[in-house]
């Protein structure tokens, strides 16, 4: 009886120990499976991020309306190794009133640019904006627009998320918030407002975020030319964005040129009215200082968009008080009739009680130039834009649009027969 027992005990210490050694097995068999679950997430992870660093990224300086300085990634890129390649551009019919920039009704390449970056260590990328054509260049030719080195995320060297980040080449002039959707794509409309801040400037620039607050700050050479600086005296631009909520975005802006060289830097680098910041008269030094205020409201089928500005224009010219306060506004409203098809409104107005140089819809050689006689000075013009367009998908967009163009120049002449009618199909890829 008691060796019943003691072959019982050792029947069950086995039968322990069996499943003992199967709990082993099966522990060892998940820890293993653990192990190359984790080795296919680290690869994977491995593969995403690569592939957000050379395909994702566009590094265009695109603001969104919520004013984050931030990259807004192409639908599509072609790749070659770690280089991306991607573009966008327009093909349009122009036509204006007989004193219009388009008395013709001409068909044009209104825009063709190729975007191409690369990553070059970590969060340092090179990227370069090539033009092809765009409308104010005159020719179909290849010009360098923006052209950088951006240094990502700066901050994460002391351990902050996105509060700085650093560009130096050449780069958009950060003034107020129209040129961000400058491009034929981007934009609702084929025109601009009247004053159409924007352009492309050799420096450095600072951006970041602060919470809710956004930033931009530039320091670039101030002039038109593309390899030299004729006066030591610095653009300077900042622009401060604040979103309190989703729906609501708010920026103000501040711009001073510098001193520019009259000689050397006849015109500013900053596009203003359709034309540039110029010297009045015999002045050989020129600078201007600039503020805006822009305010968006996005709305559940479209947005409302509010700008208004300032600028101060002042000269060196002998015996001459040439100085000149120009005050605008801008007004764009943006609403979805369907899905695809949108209606788009926008109205802006100059004031300039002394005259300025304003090309607006009219021909250079009459408002800008003036050449042999002097350009003629304008005190006061608007501009209405109505137009309607057809998004066919992500990268192809058609619209329509007329506008009404109206002032005065100095002396009391009207400025008439300057209407725009225009036709774009607007594309990217």
């Amino acid at each position: 009886m008691l060796l019943g027992i003691k072959d019982l005990q050792a029947d069950e210490d086995l039968g322990v120990k069996q499943q003992l050694r199967l709990l082993q097995q099966q522990n060892d068999a998940l820890q293993e499976q653990l192990r190359r679950q984790q080795t296919l997430i680290e690869s994977l992870t491995r593969k995403v991020d690569q592939i957000e660093s050379t395909t994702t990224r566009s590094g265009r300086e695109l603001q969104d309306l919520a004013g984050e300085v931030k990259e807004a990634p192409k639908s599509k890129t072609f790749t070659f190794g770690n280089v991306s390649l991607s573009g966008e551009g327009g093909v349009a019919l122009f036509e204006t009133g007989s004193r219009g920039t388009f008395p013709n009704a001409e068909f044009r390449i209104d825009e063709a640019k190729l975007f191409v970056e690369a990553p070059i260590w970590k969060d340092v990328y090179f990227y370069t904006e090539l033009n092809l054509a765009t409308r104010e260049q005159g020719d179909v030719s290849l010009h360098v627009g923006e052209l950088y080195l951006d240094f990502e995320n700066v901050s994460r060297v002391w351990k902050q998320d996105r509060v700085l980040g650093l560009r130096i080449g050449r780069i958009d002039i950060p003034f107020g918030e129209e040129y961000l959707t400058r491009d034929a794509i981007d934009n609702p409309l084929i025109s601009h407002s009247l004053v159409d801040m924007w352009g492309v400037d050799e420096g450095l620039e600072l951006y970041g975020w602060l919470g809710k607050v956004s930033y931009v700050a530039a320091i670039q050479n101030g002039g038109l030319s593309d390899v030299n600086d004729f006066d030591a005296d610095k653009s300077v631009t900042a622009r401060v964005g604040f979103d309190p909520t989703r729906w609501l975005h708010a920026s103000l802006s501040g711009m001073r040129t510098g001193q520019l060289d009259g000689n050397g830097d006849p015109w500013s680098a900053l596009w203003f009215g359709n034309g540039f910041i110029r010297p009045l008269g015999a002045a050989t030094k020129f600078h201007a200082e600039l503020v805006e205020g822009d305010l968006s409201f996005r709305l559940p089928r479209g947005h409302v968009s509010l700008a208004g500005g300032y600028v101060h224009y002042d000269d060196n010219e002998p015996g001459v008080d040439n100085q000149r306060d120009v005050y605008y506004y801008s007004m764009e409203m943006v609403h979805e009739l369907t899905h695809k098809l949108y209606a788009a409104v926008r109205f802006s107005q100059v004031f300039a009680n002394d005259g300025f140089p304003i090309l607006g819809n009219g021909q250079f050689g009459e408002y800008f130039f003036g050449y042999p006689t002097p350009a003629k000075l304008t005190e006061e013009i608007w501009r209405l834009s109505l137009g309607l367009g057809y998004r066919w998908g992500e990268n192809l967009l058609t619209k329509a649009e007329y506008t009404f163009e109206r002032g005065k120049v100095l002396g009391g002449e009207r400025r008439e027969h300057e209407d725009l009618f225009a036709l774009e199909a607007a594309f990217k890829f």
